[in-house]
């Protein structure tokens, strides 16, 4: 599960070396209540960018701290492909529960439990083919173009907005019919969708 930690009152030295840092690279020196997610966003960038361009292992960032900040590097297919899911799924629902229907996703590719794709994961069927992972791929939703919201929503939750707190599930309780959804651990509500880990 993705954490964002605030920065505190305290001050390290500057966490890139000089030849660590590409010289065409903006630096930026972290403040006090930046959040990796907040820096990421200001520059057009990821978090998981940010933690490559620095070396970071966890999001944990202080005051005085100097971070390159690069270019974001997200794949538009997996964009457009996610966007399109989040659109079919949670067309109607607030901008955080659109974004939590991305995560979830995301959530599934980092976990060793599903495909290690956007593609695979969303595309992912059980009972010999049968059975699909998601409706909009089985009733062809899929195929529709986003809306704006969905992309940016989409987008955001490839940059590490994650309003799920990590979840690998999601359904609608008022019209789900499948029996799988009574073993699930419920974590959250957004909306119309609740959010479930296990």
């Amino acid at each position: 599960m993705k954490k964002w930690f605030m920065a505190g009152a305290v001050a390290l030295a500057a966490l890139v070396l000089p030849d660590q840092a590409d010289a065409s690279s903006e630096q930026y020196t972290v403040k006090s209540g930046d959040t990796l997610w907040n820096i990421s966003q200001q520059y057009g960038t990821t978090v998981d960018q940010l933690k490559a361009n620095n070396g970071l292992t966890d999001d944990l960032i202080y005051p005085g701290q100097t971070l390159t900040v690069g270019e974001a590097v997200i794949n538009e297919g997996e964009l457009d492909l996610l966007s399109r899911l989040v659109h079919a799924e949670a067309e109607g629902e607030s901008y955080e529960g659109k974004a939590a229907v991305a995560a979830v996703v995301l959530n599934r590719v980092e976990s060793s439990e599903f495909p290690d794709t956007v593609e695979g994961v969303i595309y992912e069927t059980h009972g010999s083919g049968g059975i699909f992972a998601f409706e909009p791929v089985q009733n062809g939703q899929i195929n529709k173009l986003a809306d704006q919201e969905s992309i940016n929503a989409a987008r955001d939750a490839m940059n590490g907005y994650d309003p799920s707190n990590g979840a690998l599930f999601f359904f609608n309780p008022e019209t789900s019919t499948s029996e799988w959804v009574n073993r699930l651990t419920i974590d959250s509500q957004i909306g119309n969708h609740v959010f479930a880990s296990n």
